[in-house]
């Protein structure tokens, strides 16, 4: 919801710090494998009950996620690169929440709960994408990607800060877990409100 207005003021010092780790030899698959490598370890640190080591590992990883796309911008983006951004995304949004759910295991259904949403938003998203590029349409609204990004209530801005709050409040999880699941379901029935409007229509 958030991300398409944050891009103005985040992607400038993200570019120059990634044209400088460009040009240093850093590519954007590395920065990539190393944000999902934070998240699982934000993952990990939770689960080990220790939110505050987990929240500086979030913070690391989406730093790295955020530079993967600068230095592609800075070099050549590939198709590849694309791919793995979104697949090492998904390891981050899981590990946050499974972390929690065995940190504590009266959590953990609610931790399932959040994952279950999470995989439902994905398979809106990607499915939508797929779509979209069949269409050959096009978004610029969340910066150069590889593919299609369709807008939804649950971006990448709510997720961290729902994930910095369960760090900073761990008690709170439960409400915080199932709040945001719900957040998820709109935003999968929001898209798929808008694909049934966009490709109901053969072209």
């Amino acid at each position: 919801m958030f991300d398409s207005k944050l891009r103005p003021w985040i992607d400038p010092p993200l570019n120059r710090l990634g044209l400088a780790l460009a040009r240093r030899g850093i590519t954007a698959d590395q920065v990539t494998v190393a944000g999902a490598v934070a998240g699982g370890a934000a993952g990990l640190a939770i689960g080990l009950q220790q939110p505050l080591a987990g929240l500086a590992l979030i913070a690391l990883s989406r730093l790295l996620d955020g530079l993967d796309g600068a230095i592609a911008r800075a070099t050549r983006p590939t198709d590849f690169g694309g791919y793995l951004d979104i697949l090492c995304d998904y390891v981050f949004y899981l590990a946050v929440p499974l972390g929690f759910g065995f940190a504590e295991p009266a959590h953990l259904p609610y931790a399932l709960a959040l994952v279950a949403s999470f995989t439902l938003t994905a398979v809106s998203f990607l499915a939508y994408a797929t779509l979209a590029a069949k269409r050959g349409l096009e978004s610029v609204s969340h910066g150069a990607k590889s593919f299609f990004y369709s807008t939804g209530l649950a971006e990448g801005a709510e997720t961290i800060a729902a994930f910095v709050l369960m760090c900073l409040f761990p008690a709170a999880f439960p409400v915080i877990a199932s709040l945001f699941t719900v957040l998820c379901l709109l935003t999968v029935v929001q898209r798929s409100l808008i694909a049934r409007a966009e490709f109901r229509q053969d072209r």
